[in-house]
């Protein structure tokens, strides 16, 4: 009888997982921003990349090769190990987003309710059946690091969009703003500026696996917050 390892492998991740993110100091020190209701966009996608970042290093520490059978990593074994985790990914960083973007109308004396677009369950899916599509798990294990961040981001991202599409139907112009950091490639360098709602390239929210840019949102209510001081003006 062949022994089903998944149980016993998706509690020690998600206990892991839990255990790591409770303790993280990073997390604390921007969960402790949401008090003082001085945030930005910025902060969300740091705690974004930081819940990705915790998540890729627990599934990296926890699934080996010489646990999975044949040294594979069978579809029903992902579908049922990474759609658990990485929909709890999702539901951390889309709750710091919704409580950012609330903040944001509050502080823009904005009166509407924070959008949170769904769980991208496409994304999650091409990941599984990428991780699931070659003979050996050693050849494919890169996509638990860097692609879970990317997903992990792309939460804000989506609600960016959802929010800037909101507002602009309730009447606002709204700006989306893409900022390069680092050592940014020629894509993202034609992608970096400022738009005004609806007139946003279609690709401004994308991203590619160790994109470090951010996008930022301003509702276009004439007051505008500075991202490193954190002030309106």
């Amino acid at each position: 009888m062949v022994n089903d390892i998944v149980p016993g492998l998706l509690e020690a991740i998600q206990n892991e997982f839990k255990l790591t993110t409770d303790h993280d100091a990073t997390l604390k020190k921007l969960l402790l921003r949401l008090y003082d209701k001085n945030v930005t966009y910025v902060d969300a996608q740091a705690y974004a990349v930081k819940i990705g970042e915790i998540l890729s290093n627990v599934l990296e520490k926890n699934v080996q090769s010489s646990q999975l059978p044949d040294g594979r990593m069978y579809y029903n074994i992902a579908e049922r190990i990474l759609n658990p985790t990485l929909k709890e990914n999702y539901k951390l960083v889309s709750d710091y987003g919704e409580t950012v973007q609330t903040i944001l109308n509050e502080n823009a004396g904005v009166h509407l309710k924070a959008q949170v677009p769904k769980v991208n369950q496409d994304r999650i899916n091409g990941l599984i059946n990428r991780i699931s599509s070659e003979e050996s798990f050693n050849d494919i294990k890169w996509i638990i690091d860097k692609p879970v961040v990317t997903f992990s981001q792309s939460v804000i991202d989506d609600m960016i969009e959802a929010n800037a599409e909101f507002h602009h139907k309730s009447g606002l112009k709204p700006t989306i703003t893409r900022t390069l950091h680092g050592r940014a490639c020629k894509w993202c360098r034609s992608l970096a500026g400022t738009y005004t709602y609806p007139n946003v390239p279609a690709d401004v929210y994308r991203r590619h696996d160790n994109c470090t840019c951010t996008v930022e949102y301003d509702p276009g209510t004439g007051r505008h917050q500075n991202v490193w001081t954190k002030q309106w003006n």
